[in-house]
């Protein structure tokens, strides 16, 4: 198996269009599939790894990682896995922006990239925001590594994959009739400054928002004007209640 790809976005040596062999032996058997790890946590997609990524068992081999939003565009790019593992919350944009940096990948008729989300969080605006991206599933990190493995396979297949207290309200947000309706509002913002809202909401400094989002509290500044501008909203007291009554906090 051939080194996976930094978080510095350089590319493996497993070239874009080499498709990978089966192993002799193993118990994957005949199934392969090429993923990349996009995550902010190197200690979590180390962990990932080391769960799914022994090739001969599983099947499954790590071709790349990325820790941010344009390291995961370059790694993808360059290696165009069958599958990418993407954390929802991520620096420079988050997951949406990595989704809809690579819709052209996704929507390639031969040689699809089919994105899994995989995240810690089970908000609705952060499932429903990666699924309208145009990610296949969206798992929490609370998986086993087989299920892992299992969904990932099913991804590649083209099917549909949700941790199961998911599956039932993307079902209701997007098939039932009685769904509510898009907000518009929430729409204009980019995921970013719905992270930033969010912690505005919740009552933390801007000093503690640039720390848990590693950025400068200039950009925290420059975020809140936005999302003030965009919602039409005075100042943060406004904004608090506005994202308690959409239960955003």
């Amino acid at each position: 198996m051939s080194d996976p790809t930094e978080a510095n976005g350089t590319a493996s040596t497993a070239g874009a269009g080499e498709a990978a062999q089966p192993a002799a032996g193993g118990g994957a058997g005949e199934r392969r599939v090429r993923v990349v790890l996009v995550d902010d946590h190197r200690m979590f997609r180390t962990g990932v790894q080391a769960e799914i990524g022994q090739t001969a068992e599983t099947g499954v081999e790590v071709v790349g990682e990325a820790a941010d939003v344009d390291q995961a565009v370059t790694v993808i790019t360059a290696t165009r896995p069958e599958v990418v593992l993407l954390d929802v919350h991520l620096p420079g944009g988050g997951g949406v922006e990595v989704l809809r940096r690579c819709a052209p990948l996704m929507s390639d008729t031969e040689r699809p990239v089919r994105f899994l989300a995989l995240s810690v969080s089970d908000a609705a605006e952060d499932v429903i925001g990666v699924i309208r991206g145009g990610a296949r599933g969206y798992v929490t990190k609370t998986i086993t590594g087989t299920d892992l493995v299992n969904s990932v396979f099913r991804v590649q297949e083209g099917d549909a994959v949700f941790s199961p207290r998911l599956a039932g309200f993307v079902l209701d947000a997007f098939a039932s009739t009685d769904a509510p309706p898009v907000d518009e509002d929430l729409d204009r913002l980019t995921q970013r400054e719905r992270e930033v809202l969010r912690l505005i909401a919740r009552g933390y400094a801007y000093k503690e928002i640039a720390k848990q989002l590693y950025i400068s509290v200039k950009t925290v500044e420059s975020h809140v004007s936005a999302v003030l501008r965009k919602l039409q909203l005075s100042n943060r007291h406004e904004l608090t209640r506005w994202a308690t009554a959409r239960r955003l906090v």
